[in-house]
């Protein structure tokens, strides 16, 4: 499938433009969505502005962060382009993918998948990491080599994973809350065992836990946020203990921030929180 770019909306906003675009996916075999937020150097092409890529959680779609998450202000300010991609492929008539919350619609986990039903459209690394990267380098004013990613929850795991498995291709990883051992926890081991199969030896390569072992690339900083009022951390799907355990004792070139913040939930609430600091964080790697 061709990935022709189709203009939904624009949008002014903070001395740039958000926009909505579709485009035809090869990785996923649907149409895509996604909103770019374009800071004005960008839009005039003076100059390559560096790009962050955020991911969002279960049921979310593209437009969920760039709405509610606080980020465009300080985008604006740091001249950072913003991607939101969407959490899956939709519509893609995978039999019982819109029955479940926690699979197949808005849960894409960012993986490819290997079984079926699900493998001719769930492809959700692959279409972040490769098809959807490439169309934004080669459409919009953004310096490819100043790339970096964060998330949410599922998205936060995506963007660790993506970094883990890809040294040196992103400057900076954070994440709000997100799954970090999902082969231990129930949010994980749902989805793997749909989309990657029962052999739990093939799903460390989506596992930021068990990637963060074997990490062997340029020093990573990695900034990871927890909200201790989190009810998705009391029930343990989230486990950040595990990334730091195995962040610490494998002694890998990962420099890992892991903070508990008291008080703060899953919400965008606390996203809007700490979007600030984690843009400023960003915004030091990408100057680098």
């Amino acid at each position: 499938m061709a990935s022709t770019l189709a203009l939904v909306s624009k949008t002014r906003c903070f001395k740039g433009e958000v926009r909505k675009y579709t485009h035809d996916s090869a990785a996923t075999n649907v149409k895509m969505t996604f909103n770019i937020y374009l800071p004005d150097v960008a839009l005039t092409s003076k100059e390559k502005v560096p790009v962050l890529y955020y991911l969002s959680g279960l049921t979310c779609n593209e437009d969920n962060m760039i709405t509610k998450g606080g980020a465009l202000a300080h985008l604006s300010e740091a001249r950072i382009a913003l991607v939101t991609p969407d959490t899956s492929p939709r519509g893609a008539g995978v039999p019982g993918e819109d029955d479940d919350w926690e699979l197949g619609t808005g849960a894409g986990f960012y993986v490819d998948a290997t079984q079926e039903p699900w493998k001719k459209n769930y492809n959700m690394y692959s279409y972040v990491q490769n098809e959807l990267q490439r169309i934004v380098a080669e459409s919009f004013a953004v310096d490819a080599s100043r790339t970096s990613i964060f998330g949410h929850s599922m998205g936060g795991h995506g963007a660790l994973v993506l970094a883990l498995r890809n040294p040196g291709h992103y400057k900076s990883v954070s994440a709000f809350a997100p799954i970090c051992h999902p082969s231990t926890s129930a949010w994980g081991r749902k989805q793997f065992t749909a989309y990657l199969g029962s052999n739990e030896s093939t799903w460390a390569a989506y596992d930021a836990t068990e990637l963060v072992k074997h990490y062997d690339g340029p020093m990573l900083p990695v900034l990871v946020d927890q909200g201790d009022a989190d009810q998705f951390y009391s029930s343990k799907q989230l486990q950040p203990s595990h990334l730091v355990i195995a962040t610490e004792s494998s002694k890998r070139p990962v420099q890992l921030d892991s903070r508990m913040q008291p008080g703060y939930d899953h919400s965008y609430y606390f996203i809007h929180t700490f979007m600030e600091e984690h843009i400023a964080f960003h915004a030091k790697h990408l100057r680098l």
